[in-house]
């Protein structure tokens, strides 16, 4: 365990920059061949803690009906309302920079944010993000729910690697600071 915990951004996007479809569908997702899990457990296991905005934990509670799939890591849902933590997920809804900093001083593994756009804007706009691994499908909706939303920010970024897992493209970039 380290106390140089990364806050990182790991998500698919189409190639013209949606996360999802205007109804919240990821049916774009599942039509493009991959190749085994596209990074996924590599990544995942670098990780013990995982945020996601309310719309993200609303989407997950609605479609993965059998079990909640981050059981193994602490994990933090931002929302605006007031609601009751549960055994999988707390739900914070204070500064979200100040909790982050936080999160990131204490010892421990990277931290994911799942999603969405809407909590990743903030997150740019005060610096607090170390890494993005976006994995490019080839797609585009022409409409849908953005990956990154019009705000207040400029972010510069280091491309780290490249990678292929058939049809989709994993580019890897490190914020500069």
């Amino acid at each position: 365990m380290n106390k140089n915990r990364k806050l990182i951004l790991f998500i698919a996007s189409t190639l013209d920059g949606y996360i999802a479809a205007k109804d919240e569908s990821l049916e774009w997702l599942f039509t493009v061949e991959g190749e085994g899990d596209n990074g996924f457990s590599e990544f995942y296991d670098t990780v013990d803690t995982v945020l996601m905005g309310k719309r993200t934990y609303d989407w997950i509670m609605k479609h993965e009906v059998k079990e909640f799939p981050y059981k193994n890591k602490e994990c933090y849902v931002f929302t605006r309302s007031m609601n009751e933590d549960t055994d999988d997920v707390k739900f914070i809804s204070g500064d979200i920079t100040h909790f982050v900093n936080q999160l990131k001083s204490k010892d421990g593994k990277n931290i994911w944010i799942v999603g969405g756009g809407e909590l990743l804007q903030p997150f740019l706009q005060e610096n607090v993000v170390d890494e993005l691994i976006i994995t490019l499908a080839p797609t585009l909706l022409g409409k849908g729910i953005p990956l990154f939303r019009e705000g207040n920010y400029q972010t510069n970024l280091f491309l780290k690697k490249i990678r292929n897992f058939n049809q989709f493209v994993e580019l890897h970039y490190e914020v500069k600071k």
